[in-house]
């Protein structure tokens, strides 16, 4: 058991689309400033567990807690009381359905598995406007122009950000002109620019060649400690995932199969069924 305060607990959510329950029945948490991995093959439900914590969906039964704040909750309700098949249908009974605006501004910040930068805008104009999402002023404001202290420091921060993440020589760049490589560190750069405790990546080294791949481990280490987060992972690149993991939670059709560190789920029969399959009997 870890010592560390829980920053994110998901209690039994399941996710049901139609007569499809695309996650059922998990349950984790992320401790204070570690790095956790949701792994699985394609199709076991983990982005969709994604799209739940950060309030894209809300969830067909269980909640979601950031820093012991219940921020998500959901029963079963109209037709789905009938077409429920997840487990604990009669456990919750509070309903609280958060943004996804509202819960970064909690804290909580994503990345995406496909790259969702703003293609029209440079590198240091991404990041700024990530900022806007905690400025304080409001239209009357900045109509008389009210707000340029708030607006200058904004600026600043985003440069000293772009020198932290080694993307302050390309800040007047279109962003789509930079490598891939650096376009996943821009992405995760504009996440930091809400200033999250707590930082979700989708995939990052998707797309990835190997060099792109070891300088993203080190740059995710570097960023959860320079910026004392706790990071919680998608990723498929086993390497990434065993090397910079502190725990692992497996996925499979929606179910968790496994969990714990490194050796652990990699020695697990039923992860290595999962991913390789049962060789058939003779």
């Amino acid at each position: 058991m870890s010592d560390k305060t829980n920053i994110l607990r998901v209690e039994n959510v399941t996710m049901q689309f139609g007569g499809v329950v695309a996650v059922d029945n998990l349950s984790l948490t992320v401790d204070e400033h570690e790095i956790v991995s949701l792994i699985g093959p394609n199709g076991a439900g983990k982005t969709t567990a994604f799209n739940v914590i950060t309030g894209v969906y809300a969830p067909t039964n269980g909640c979601v807690y950031f820093k012991d704040d219940m921020i998500l909750s959901n029963h079963p309700q109209g037709k789905m009381k009938k077409m429920y098949s997840g487990k604990n249908a009669g456990m919750y009974t509070r309903v609280m359905e958060k943004t996804p605006d509202q819960i970064t501004k909690l804290g909580l910040a994503r990345t995406f598995q496909n790259i969702r930068l703003f293609k029209t805008m440079t590198v240091f104009e991404n990041v700024l406007v990530a900022m806007h999402m905690r400025r304080t002023s409001n239209i009357f404001s900045a109509t008389f122009h009210l707000n340029g202290k708030e607006e200058a420091q904004m600026r600043a921060d985003a440069e000293n950000l772009l020198k932290v993440v080694g993307l302050y020589d390309e800040r007047d760049e279109n962003c789509t002109s930079l490598p891939y490589g650096k376009q996943r560190h821009l992405e995760i750069a504009r996440a930091l620019a809400t200033k999250p405790t707590l930082l979700l990546l989708d995939e990052p080294a998707a797309g990835m060649n190997p060099q792109e791949t070891d300088e993203l481990t080190a740059f995710v280490r570097r960023v959860r400690d320079e910026f004392d987060l706790t990071v919680f992972m998608i990723e498929h690149h086993m390497d990434l995932v065993m090397e910079i993991s502190d725990r692992i939670y497996v996925l499979d059709f929606g179910h968790t199969i496994a969990q714990g560190t490194a050796d652990e789920v990699q020695n697990n029969p039923r992860v290595i069924e999962a991913y390789l399959g049962v060789q058939a009997d003779a």
